[in-house]
């Protein structure tokens, strides 16, 4: 007889585990779930709060870089399909670091600043894959390398996406190889350089759009980066409202301006001509 509400264990779960690889070997748990220590003097309830929203933020852009990169790589080798499969997932990832910001959001301004002093200048501007992410889609800058001088890894980590063409590089360059009229300025561009706008690259991509059976793939692609860089501003955005409900108008923790610094990101765009055809599309 088992008590009433009580599952029993079925007779073929394993229960010995000794020596065996268990679920908390496989994911490290020891050392993911000892890696939060407050600093905070006495210790403050919500600061573990503070501590997991990032590090979590930090897992799911380690994941983003990751579909983002093999993403790349499929997009040189012509094989579309199964990058935009790593592209979906990317967006669902987009959306849950989106909803995120919900949790954060319940930190009330009295109860982060007993231990926002605490924090001293670490910010999240400092994050190396945030901006390996930024990277990867084209918002590159160079002195962003210069933030992570003192830690090889993280700038071995930059450096390289600094170097490699961004995923609308990649693509512009599959739709070349398709016979669209990209521009040579495009192809033989320095990809080290931030993206920045080509009005003669609009003709290509309005192509696509105008003959959409045509280049049914090209424009469910279109579409799929469209996403991307949506999801990327809802993220930003949140991310603005977030700090703003949290401190107001203060200087950040790393001495940017706070909200006003993430204001300036939302001007901040990937695929400019995406969005710039959408002008020119009908009467």
């Amino acid at each position: 007889m088992t008590e009433q509400n009580e599952r029993p264990i079925e007779s073929g779960i394993v229960t010995d585990l000794a020596g065996r690889m268990t679920y908390g070997s496989y994911l490290h748990l020891d050392s993911l779930l000892t890696a939060q220590h407050p600093v905070s003097v006495p210790e403050h309830h919500d600061e573990l709060l503070f501590i997991i929203q990032h590090q979590t933020t930090e897992l799911w852009l380690k994941l983003m870089l990751h579909e983002l990169s093999s993403a790349r790589d499929l997009l040189a080798s012509d094989d579309l399909r199964e990058a935009l499969k790593r592209v979906a997932r990317v967006k669902r990832i987009q959306d849950v670091m989106t909803q995120q910001w919900s949790v954060l959001a319940t930190l009330t301004p009295t109860e982060y600043a007993q231990f926002r002093g605490a924090l001293g200048n670490s910010s999240g501007f400092q994050s190396v894959q945030y901006r390996a992410v930024e990277f990867a889609l084209g918002n590159k800058n160079e002195r962003m390398l210069k933030v992570f001088a003192d830690h090889p890894e993280n700038l071995a980590l930059l450096t390289a996406q600094w170097h490699k063409p961004t995923v609308y590089d990649e693509f512009l360059r599959y739709a070349a190889r398709r016979g669209l009229p990209v521009p040579p300025a495009i192809l033989e561009r320095d990809v080290r350089d931030p993206y920045r706008e080509t009005p003669e690259l609009v003709p290509a991509i309005r192509e696509i759009y105008q003959d959409p059976q045509r280049y049914w793939d090209l424009y469910e692609a279109c579409e799929d980066l469209v996403d991307l860089e949506d999801n990327f501003q809802f993220w930003r955005f949140r991310h603005l409202k977030t700090v703003t409900r949290t401190i107001g108008m203060k200087v950040g923790t790393g001495g940017s301006s706070g909200a006003g610094f993430l204001q300036k990101a939302l001007e901040l765009t990937f695929f400019p001509e995406l969005y710039t055809v959408r002008t020119e599309i009908g009467g």
